[in-house]
């Protein structure tokens, strides 16, 4: 019985000593009713970049107001007519204050979503190629200009794994 409850007892010190760990990285997110807050979003792994996977993805939507606090981490949101089919209620882990200094603030482009809050990157056009040498063998790549991005953001990717997901981008060249 002796060593049941020192293995006890070193178990909780060993659970104490963790846990104070992970609370040194831990905040306390408290937002108040008004506040206005970003929404956490994540593209889909649909489309495979050259090394350069999600980059330039919005990783926050919004500004939203908080409408009220649901539980101890969770709030509701004013979400726009477009979100309506998700639901408004969001952690705290998905949540950004939004601070604001200029009463001039610049719209962001309007990104779809659906409902698990995620978004396919669309091609819209290929701008240029160009072939690159490895070893053996030589890859083509094309500079990929993508929906919602500026020129200066298109991207390089490999020829080959475009034209098939993609076949589209291809009927003129």
């Amino acid at each position: 019985m002796d060593k049941v409850q020192l293995i006890r007892q070193r178990l909780l010190t060993t659970q104490s000593r963790q846990k104070s760990y992970a609370d040194k990285r831990r905040r306390d997110l408290v937002f108040t009713i008004g506040d206005k807050v970003f929404l956490r979003v994540s593209p889909m792994k649909g489309v495979m970049r050259f090394g350069k996977q999600g980059k330039f993805s919005p990783g926050f939507i919004g500004p939203y107001e908080i409408l009220d606090r649901v539980g101890a981490a969770a709030y509701r949101l004013a979400l726009p007519p477009e979100l309506s089919f998700i639901h408004p209620v969001f952690h705290v882990s998905m949540l950004r204050i939004c601070i604001s200094d200029s009463p001039q603030v610049l719209e962001a482009p309007a990104v779809p979503l659906d409902e698990k809050l995620s978004y396919e990157e669309e091609p819209v056009a290929i701008i240029d190629s160009q072939v690159r040498k490895l070893r053996s063998k030589e890859i083509e790549f094309v500079k990929v200009l993508w929906l919602n991005h500026t020129v200066e953001e298109a991207t390089w990717e490999i020829e080959d794994a475009m034209r098939v997901k993609y076949p589209h981008l291809f009927q003129s060249t």
